[in-house]
């Protein structure tokens, strides 16, 4: 594949886009410089513009806000500088709608513009959480927490209380396809239900209920080499708050251990399941699989198809831990996606 202009799409539709501008510039700084002309395109509410790019050998350069040129959605192309640029490569940073859910994967597979990660259908079924559920619960190899499931608009008349009969407490409610925790809510009284339910509900249109499993929070990413698919070392989150939240996740709230200290064949479990996932859900790229290691056994937690990618999340964390440079990361991501 021969790639010249790579664009690093982000921002979002979603409550998560101030979070995503900030992978998506992390991720654009550790590309490959001497390798690729990188295209940052600030996407949301479907105005996309260039905020930024950085030439072969060259620094990057900011464009004023007043000055960004406009994408032209026909052929996934912009004027730079006085130049068309065609954009041979699409990298996603995207967390949440368009970028997480699909929508933006379709738009690129039409045109045929190779993009990181999963493919449109791929990227729909991970990010609703009771979808991607559904097409693993019968695995042999990956225990689920019970869960119940609610549309907007559907009656909540009794449903605390036949929630509390089949999750018991606490448990977590949260909608299905949001991301960075926003929306979440661990319950812990019967008479809090409801409420959790319209903060989830404020974030999306379908939610999840789900009864919350007592253990240990532990991720692993997976990506392919362009050989095999790969599992990256584990790491344990470790929160000082009830649940790795927002303000756990990005606010120094929790602390993440990685390598996580756990025993081997724990950790080569781990590794083993999220290769599995990652091969029967039809992932590409770069995906992490989140889970609670509990006295029960392993529970799958979610899938997320667009990890977090500032400077301290997980996953450069795992890459650095594994011995390699994120830029050298993201070139095989780039070939092999």
């Amino acid at each position: 594949m021969d790639l010249n202009n790579i664009a690093v799409i982000y921002g979002s539709d979603s409550s998560e886009w101030e979070v995503s501008v900030r992978s998506g510039e992390f991720t654009a700084s550790q590309i490959d410089g001497e390798r690729f002309n990188v295209y940052e395109i600030f996407a949301r509410f479907g105005e996309w513009v260039v905020k930024a790019y950085r030439l072969k050998g060259q620094e990057r350069v900011l464009i004023p806000e007043e000055e960004r040129p406009e994408v032209c959605k026909t052929d996934f192309s912009a004027v730079v500088g006085g130049e068309k640029v065609r954009f041979d490569y699409a990298y996603i940073m995207q967390h949440g709608t368009p970028g997480e859910n699909g929508l933006m994967q379709g738009y690129l597979e039409m045109l045929g513009v190779p993009h990181s990660g999963c493919n449109a259908f791929v990227s729909a079924i991970t990010f609703d959480k009771f979808s991607c559920k559904s097409y693993l619960k019968d695995v042999d190899f990956i225990k689920c927490a019970k869960d119940i499931f609610l549309r907007k608009g559907e009656s909540v008349e009794g449903l605390a209380e036949q929630a509390v009969e089949k999750l018991g407490l606490p448990m977590f409610v949260k909608p299905t396809d949001g991301g960075s925790s926003f929306g979440v809510t661990k319950v812990k009284k019967v008479e809090d239900f409801d409420k959790a339910v319209d903060v989830a509900f404020s974030e999306g249109q379908m939610l999840i209920a789900e009864a919350a499993i007592v253990g240990r929070e532990l991720t692993c990413a997976v990506y392919n080499n362009g050989k095999e698919n790969v599992a990256l070392p584990v790491i344990e989150i470790i929160t000082e708050n009830e649940f790795f939240d927002y303000e756990a996740k990005y606010n120094g709230h929790s602390r993440e251990v990685c390598p996580a200290q756990i025993p081997d064949s724990l950790r080569d479990q781990i590794q083993e399941v999220s290769v599995k996932i990652y091969e029967h859900l039809g992932c590409a790229g770069l995906v992490r699989v989140d889970y609670i290691s509990s006295e029960e056994g392993l529970y799958f937690l979610e899938v997320n198809t667009i990890p977090g990618m500032t400077s301290a999340s997980l996953v450069p964390q795992m890459v650095r831990a594994s011995g390699m440079s994120m830029t050298d990361f993201l070139t095989t991501v780039i070939e092999n996606s």
